[in-house]
C-alpha cells in the first residue's frame, strides 16, 4: 500500500494548477499562419531578489504533472507510521505542542502569525538536495557573471545544489599563465556566488585523473558515445562530498592529475564527463548517508551525490536547427538525432556556435552515466530564469511537437532559447504487420489505455489497413496509422489508429518524440524538419492530412487540441486533424499578400467524409 502524500503535495500541485488556468488556452479550428520572424529578445534583466525568484517559479508555469514530479525529487519521502499512542481522539486531531483546555476552561483568542504561500513555502522548502553538474563556459564580464551566479543561488534555494566546473574558451591550454588564469577565473565565480548569499568552496587541487579508466572494457559501451579522457575513483570525490555537506557549492577549474602526479589543465569537458561518472557510481557504490533500506538521504543535511541535471551555460545557446532558420532546436532525443545534427550543422555555425557539437557529444556522454530522468540543458548567460523553469518542469521552454505555424509566431522562441536534451530512445518505422512484436504492443496498448485489447479484432483490421507503426525504444511508444478507405471515391484517409505511451514514459520526452517522428511520417512529409532518419521516408513524399478521434472526455484532449490544427465535436467524441504543411505552405505562396480564404476547394466537404468514415471504425476493446 502507497501511504498518502503530505498535504503540502496537495497544496502545491492545486495551487500551480490554478496558475495554470490563467493561461492562453490553444482551442482553435485551424491555424492559417503567423509572423514569419519571432521577435528578439534582449537580455533578460538582472534579478533582484527574493520576489523575483517566485516570480521565476510562476513563469515556469509547472502542471499538475510536473509539481508531483519535482515534489517526488525534492519533497518529503514517505515516512513509515509510527505507532499509534495512546492518547484520547481529540488530542490526536490537534496541532502538536498545544495545550487542551479543559471542557469548563475558554482559550484566550491568539492572533495567528501571517502564513506564507502554500506553493512558494513548499517549494522554497526543499526536504531533498540533490546535485548538478554545471559548466560555466566563460569568458563572462562582471554583469553576466553575476546573473548567473544569481540564477544558480536560486537553484539552491530550490534544493539543487550546483557542481560548478569553469572554463574560458579565450584561455588556450598549454599557455604560460594558463593555469593561473582559470583560477582566478574559479575566484571570480566564487566570489559572485558569496556576492548573493551563497556559501561556496574553490576546489583547486585536482579531483579527477588523466586518463582512461583502468580496466574499463569500452567494448560493453556505445561506440558513437565519447569515453572522457579522465576518470576518477571514490577517494578523489571526498573533498566534493565534504563541501556538499557543509552547505557549500563546489567550484572547480578543469585540472587532473596526470601519471606523474603532476596537475595539468585538461578540457572541462573531460573532467565533467569524469565527474558525472564518478558521482553516479559513488552514489550507488558507496551512498553514505543514505539509509540502507530506503536509498534516500536520510535528513535534509544529506545530499544525493548522483546528478539530476547536467547544466551548460554560455555565450552560444543552445544547438542550431536547420528545421528552424538557425534558431535552436527545443528538445534532441540524444539516441536518435545526434548523428543527423552533426551531419546537418552548417559551416556559418562553426563560427557562431563553435562548442555546440562538442557540447551535444558532453550531453550525451553524461546522460549515458546518469539516471534515465535526468537530463541536460544548454542555455545561454542571457536567459539565466530558464534554469529554474527546466528544474521545476523538467520540459523545453517550448514544446518541440507543437505544430510550426505555432512555434515560428512564438515570442519564446529566439535566438536564446535554451536547448534541452534527453537521453531519448531509437524511433523505428515499420510498415508491415509481421515487424511488429505482437506481444509487446498488446502490454503498451493495454498499460497505456487500461483497458483489456480484443487481439483478434484488432490485428485482423492492420492485416488489411496498416500504414505504418512508429515505436519507440523496445515499444515504449507507438503511434499507429492505418488508411480508411473512403466509400465510392477510391480515396483513402490517414488515420491515426492509436498513439500510446508507458506510464512509466510520460514525462520523460518519449511522448514528443513519438509525436515528432509522427509528423515527418505523415502531415509534415515534404517539410525541411521531416528530414529525419528514424527508418522512415527521411522527408520524401507528399504530406496527407492526418486524422483522428478522441472521447470527449479524455484529459489527453488538451495535448491533442494544441498540436492539431483543427477539431469538430461529435456528440460524445472529438474529431482532430493536422492539415499536411506543405499544401498550406503552397496555398500561402499562392495567395500571397491577397490571404486565404475562410474554407478552400481542397477543404469542402472533407469533414462531413472523414466523419462519415472515422466515426464508423470499430472499436478493438472488450
Amino acid at each position: 500500500m502507497v501511504p498518502h502524500p503530505p498535504a503540502s503535495h496537495h497544496i502545491l500541485a492545486a495551487g500551480l494548477k490554478s496558475c495554470r488556468t490563467q493561461t492562453a488556452k490553444a482551442f482553435y479550428a485551424t491555424v492559417r499562419g503567423h509572423a514569419d520572424t519571432p521577435p528578439v529578445e534582449l537580455d533578460e534583466p538582472p534579478p533582484s531578489g527574493h520576489n523575483d525568484l517566485i516570480l521565476s517559479i510562476l513563469r515556469a508555469n509547472p502542471s499538475l504533472r510536473d509539481s508531483k514530479s519535482y515534489l517526488a525529487s525534492f519533497g518529503p519521502r514517505p515516512q513509515q507510521n509510527p505507532k499509534t499512542p495512546l492518547v484520547p481522539q481529540e488530542v490526536q486531531n490537534t496541532q502538536p505542542g498545544v495545550a487542551i483546555p479543559g471542557p469548563e476552561a475558554k482559550p484566550d483568542r491568539v492572533e495567528e502569525p501571517p502564513k506564507p504561500s502554500p506553493i512558494v513555502a513548499s517549494i522554497l522548502n526543499p526536504v531533498i538536495r540533490r546535485t548538478a553538474l554545471v559548466k560555466v563556459q566563460g569568458p563572462f564580464n562582471d554583469v553576466q557573471l553575476d546573473s548567473i551566479a544569481r540564477g544558480l543561488v536560486f537553484l539552491e534555494k530550490l534544493g539543487l545544489v550546483t557542481v560548478i566546473v569553469v572554463e574560458n574558451d579565450n584561455l588556450s591550454r598549454g599557455d604560460d599563465n594558463d593555469r593561473t588564469e582559470i583560477i582566478e577565473e574559479t575566484m571570480r565565480v566564487v566570489s559572485m556566488l558569496e556576492k548573493h548569499g551563497a556559501k561556496a568552496r574553490p576546489i583547486l587541487g585536482s579531483i579527477v585523473r588523466l586518463g582512461p579508466k583502468p580496466n574499463d572494457d569500452a567494448s560493453l559501451r556505445d561506440p558513437t558515445i565519447r569515453l572522457p579522457e579522465a576518470h576518477t575513483i571514490p577517494s578523489d570525490l571526498m573533498t566534493l562530498r565534504s563541501a556538499l555537506r557543509a552547505g557549500e557549492i563546489p567550484v572547480i577549474p578543469p585540472f587532473a592529475l596526470d601519471s606523474f602526479c603532476r596537475s595539468v589543465r585538461i578540457d572541462a569537458n573531460d573532467a565533467i564527463a569524469a565527474l558525472a561518472r564518478g558521482m553516479v557510481e559513488a552514489g550507488t557504490m558507496n551512498p553514505t548517508g543514505f539509509t540502507s533500506d530506503e536509498g534516500y538521504p536520510a535528513s535534509s543535511e544529506d545530499v544525493d551525490l548522483t546528478p539530476l541535471r547536467l547544466m551548460i551555460i554560455n555565450r552560444e545557446g543552445g544547438v542550431p536547427s536547420y528545421a528552424r532558420s538557425g534558431y535552436p532546436h527545443l528538445l534532441i532525443n540524444l539516441t536518435s538525432e545526434s548523428s543527423h545534427i552533426e551531419e546537418t550543422f552548417h559551416k556559418q555555425w562553426r563560427e557562431s556556435h563553435p562548442t555546440a557539437l562538442s557540447n551535444l557529444a558532453l550531453a550525451r556522454t553524461c546522460l549515458s552515466y546518469m539516471p534515465p530522468s535526468s537530463s541536460a540543458i544548454m542555455v545561454s548567460h542571457r536567459s539565466p530564469s530558464s534554469l529554474i523553469g527546466n528544474l521545476i518542469t523538467n520540459k523545453p521552454a517550448l514544446s518541440s511537437s507543437l505544430p510550426h505555424a505555432l512555434l515560428q509566431g512564438n515570442r519564446k522562441l529566439t535566438p536564446h532559447t535554451p536547448t534541452l536534451l534527453r537521453r531519448g530512445l531509437d524511433i523505428r518505422v515499420v510498415r508491415t504487420l509481421d515487424q511488429v512484436d505482437r506481444k509487446k504492443l498488446n502490454v503498451l496498448l493495454e498499460q497505456s489505455f487500461q483497458r483489456t485489447l480484443d487481439q483478434e479484432a484488432f490485428y485482423s483490421r492492420l492485416e488489411t489497413n496498416l500504414d505504418f507503426v512508429i515505436v519507440a525504444g523496445d515499444y515504449a511508444g507507438a503511434a499507429i496509422v492505418t488508411n480508411e478507405r473512403c466509400p465510392n471515391t477510391g480515396a483513402s484517409i490517414s488515420y491515426l489508429d492509436k498513439f500510446a505511451v508507458l506510464p512509466n514514459h510520460q514525462g520523460d520526452g518519449t511522448v514528443d518524440f513519438l509525436w515528432v517522428a509522427l509528423h515527418d511520417e505523415s502531415y509534415g512529409l515534404g517539410h525541411p524538419s521531416a528530414v529525419n532518419p528514424n527508418g522512415g521516408k527521411e522527408g520524401k513524399g507528399e504530406g496527407r492530412d492526418l486524422v483522428w478521434r478522441s472521447r470527449a472526455n479524455n484529459p489527453v484532449n488538451k495535448w491533442y487540441f494544441e498540436r492539431s490544427t483543427g477539431h469538430l465535436r461529435i456528440g460524445s467524441w472529438v474529431l482532430f486533424w493536422c492539415d499536411a504543411e506543405k499544401r498550406l505552405k503552397t496555398e500561402q505562396g499562392r495567395r500571397g499578400s491577397t490571404g486565404v480564404s475562410y474554407i478552400e476547394h481542397w477543404e469542402q466537404g472533407r469533414l462531413s467524409l472523414w466523419t462519415d468514415v472515422i466515426m464508423k471504425v470499430p472499436s478493438v476493446w472488450k
